[in-house]
């Protein structure tokens, strides 16, 4: 078997959740097409189930047979019809609707591929819009399980010698205690000490009995068996519980047993791992933030002006302004800039779900509870920064909280008893009027005052319509090598459109219209006004839409051809429109070179 396959329970761990971080099922396979983690089953209708497969084969492989012959990570929007599924068994009733596959490398080798599967419209929808995010973050969790590969490989080859022992302790992020046979501390490394307050000068050369009674290196000492993603719950130095996944490998050379040792690490860690990977975007920046107008230089200069300080901002705008975008600038250009940015969305987590995410939860503190608990949001951008949206949508209940822990800034678990002292700074942001909910008793006025400390207002599109142009290169040169177009850029005509419409949704209104006609400019050619969305001509002069009639004819014939393709059939159905005859279309379109 594989080297996942054998810490499979760890792997299945990973696949849960870069599932709940991203909101997508996930697949992980081994070397020899073994599937070791996976939330795909679950997902599928009874049919489908039936025919999951537990292994997969050279027939019903062809995507990740590719990514292990190129090593190279794949996005595909079209399964079953892309030229790589062309061989596989499952390519006429395929469940899949998109992917994204990354290949786990070590030192050349690939060892297993994590794949990111759409199993419906909205699943699909999430891994095309976020593509780059979740590749630099499906990237971070293969370096993690090549690691792990690494230690598998690396325990395989332990020698019997302490300084080896140490070689390999000093490459893992994760507790390491060691042992010799009698239960004797050999090792006890940083990540030991800070999970359990014990420093390693007071651990050496004492029992682990001693030192960590509930350790399970006594046990694997006594069965001679390793032992692997076991559950645990130790006590630290001060005897609050510490809930760890542990694991025991024995180290034998030529039989003989010289020791154990065990490694371990908090369930909080993963999480924490993917909210930092997946929300952070060192790219944003106040220089990045596209517009020259003069509403948006004194938008971008008040909010770099207080980027370094520790207040709390309330940003205001329509929807679609880019308030997270200001948000992750101040971040970045902040004294937390190294620590995470975590955004919430308030109005996007069910009431009932959004306190124990914000504020974290404890061992049974509800049915469905993990028992190790769970750390909240709050928790997890320590040193840094959490990003609030949509903070007008926040239940009532919740202000009363959210209020304490920015006057007290300390958390309480739910169903806990114990502040947790934090270090945050928050950004909130709305697009609603919450003076407004005040006066209609939704929204607290003390919270108000608390979190509008440094209010922020972001223009809408329309007070900057300068600023299009220079958006809708940037947006071109964005989803053009995503959608696999070269696009040399936009006509007068387009452009006029795109300056002269009100953008009700703003700047993402805006690149939706941008995505759409470059789905239908052919390569090497620019956007025209036929290119763009019918109803952004129409509501730009409504008195003169754009419609097919009123196109040129080379235009004309460029959009149905991208309409309804260009098979035979559909240049037939073509040439009835227009009236005329095949051999007619046929000449219009090597005339206009379409």
């Amino acid at each position: 078997m594989g080297y996942l396959y054998e810490i499979q329970t760890e792997v299945q761990h990973f696949a849960e959740v870069i599932s709940e971080a991203l909101s997508v099922e996930t697949e992980i396979i081994d070397e020899n097409m073994a599937v070791v983690g996976s939330t795909s089953y679950n997902a599928l209708d009874y049919e489908a189930r039936q025919s999951y497969p537990t292994e997969w084969s050279n027939s019903n492989a062809q995507i990740s047979k590719h990514l292990f012959e190129t090593k190279r990570p794949l996005v595909l929007a079209d399964p079953g019809i892309n030229p790589l599924c062309r061989d596989c068994t499952e390519r006429n009733q395929c469940y899949y609707k998109a992917g994204l596959y990354y290949p786990i490398l070590l030192k050349g080798t690939c060892y297993g591929v994590i794949s990111l599967v759409a199993f419906n419209e909205q699943q699909r929808e999430n891994i095309m819009k976020n593509s780059f995010s979740f590749m630099k973050f499906t990237r971070k969790m293969a370096e993690i399980l090549a690691s792990k590969v690494q230690e598998l490989i690396v325990r395989e080859e332990l020698s019997s010698t302490n300084e080896y022992l140490k070689t390999i302790i000093s490459s893992v992020h994760e507790g390491i205690i060691a042992c010799n046979p009698e239960g004797i501390i050999t090792c006890f490394n940083v990540t030991a000490e800070e999970k359990l307050g014990i420093e390693s000068g007071a651990a050496l050369g004492r029992q682990i009995s001693e030192i960590v009674p509930e350790s399970l290196l006594s046990a694997a000492l006594k069965s001679q068996r390793s032992i692997y993603e076991n559950s645990v719950e130790y006590h630290n130095a001060e005897g609050t519980a510490v809930h760890l996944v542990s694991n025991i490998t024995l180290v034998k050379k030529e039989g003989r047993l010289l020791g154990a040792v065990e490694s371990f690490n908090t369930d909080e860690s993963l999480f924490r791992i993917a909210h930092r990977l997946l929300n952070t975007d060192t790219s944003a920046s106040f220089q990045k933030i596209i517009g020259d107008s003069l509403v948006m230089r004194e938008a971008k200069g008040r909010a770099s002006a207080i980027a370094k300080s520790p207040s709390t901002v309330l940003i205001t705008g329509e929807s679609g302004t880019g308030k997270e975008l200001f948000a992750r600038a101040i971040h970045n250009s902040s004294l937390r800039s190294e620590n995470p940015f975590i955004p919430v969305n308030c109005s996007a987590i069910p009431d009932p779900l959004l306190e124990s995410e914000l504020f974290g939860y404890d061992g049974g503190a509800f049915t469905g509870a993990k028992a190790s608990g769970k750390p909240g949001i709050f928790e997890m951008a320590e040193k840094g920064t959490i990003f609030l949206d949509e903070i007008g949508d926040m239940p009532l209940n919740l202000q009363v909280k959210l209020l304490r822990v920015l006057q007290e800034k300390a958390v309480q678990h739910v169903g806990g008893t114990k502040n947790i002292d934090i270090d945050v700074r928050v950004i909130a942001a709305t697009n609603q009027n919450l003076m407004a909910k005040i006066e209609k008793g939704e929204f607290r006025k003390d919270l108000f005052y608390r979190l509008n400390v440094i209010p922020l207002v972001i223009p809408s599109l329309r007070e900057r319509s300068q600023d299009i142009p220079a958006l809708a290169a940037f947006l071109c040169d964005k989803y053009a090598p995503i959608l696999n177009r070269r696009i040399t850029g936009i006509s007068e005509e387009a452009l006029r459109i795109l300056c002269e419409y009100q953008w009700p949704g703003n700047v993402r209104e805006l690149e939706n219209a941008i995505e759409y006609a470059i789905n239908y400019t052919f390569d090497g050619e620019v956007i025209t006004a036929g290119s763009l969305p019918a109803w952004l001509s129409q509501q730009t002069n409504p008195s003169s839409p754009l419609s097919i009639e009123k196109m040129s004819e080379r235009e004309k014939i460029k959009s149905l051809l991208i309409i309804s393709g260009t098979s035979l059939e559909a240049k037939k159905q073509i040439a009835e429109i227009l009236g005329v005859s095949l051999a007619t279309l046929y000449r219009k379109i090597k005339k206009y070179d379409l």
